[in-house]
């Protein structure tokens, strides 16, 4: 069995691992009625064991990729964009910001707060920053699963001192 096929076989097992441990996380959680809490958990749990599944049945049939040889100047055009470390670094600075203000300001405003600045981050540097179109969409996506989670799931996300 050659490196390439194994690779493959690892990353479907490690996957359908996840998704069956993820799975048995779910059964644990109480559960309501047929839509609940519980239900995105499932979904994802499932969808997780069927793209390991997929992944493993196309392993078995994976064939290592012929050599490209265009391969050189991808290679080339790769080695010379540098890793964009103080973004990544920027993102977990603004994540655990959020989750450590999560509790006393509430779930609405700090989801509006880390989407825009998010949004921010992630902007390359040539290009201009829109902040009327983040605002808007941070707000509304807040807003979303705010209320999907409160009204739909029967869950309740901290409001802090916005007592909704």
């Amino acid at each position: 069995m050659d490196t390439y096929k194994r690779k493959e076989l690892l990353v479907g097992a490690l996957m359908l691992g996840a998704g069956l441990f993820y799975l048995f996380l779910t059964i644990n959680l109480p559960r309501k009625g047929f839509i609940d809490a519980s239900t995105v958990p499932y979904v994802l749990s499932v969808g997780l064991c069927l793209l390991g599944a997929l992944q493993l049945l196309t392993a078995t049939k994976a064939t290592p990729p012929p050599a490209d040889p265009d391969a050189d100047a991808d290679a080339d055009s790769s080695a010379a964009t540098p890793p964009d470390y103080p973004t990544v670094f920027k993102t977990l600075g603004l994540i655990a910001v959020y989750v450590a203000l999560l509790q006393k300001v509430g779930f609405p405003i700090m989801t509006v707060l880390y989407l825009y600045a998010q949004f921010i981050v992630i902007t390359p540097r040539e290009q201009k920053v829109n902040h009327i179109t983040y605002i808007v969409i941070a707000v509304v996506t807040s807003a979303l699963i705010f209320f999907t989670f409160r009204q739909g799931f029967d869950l309740m996300l901290p409001t802090g001192f916005l007592k909704i």
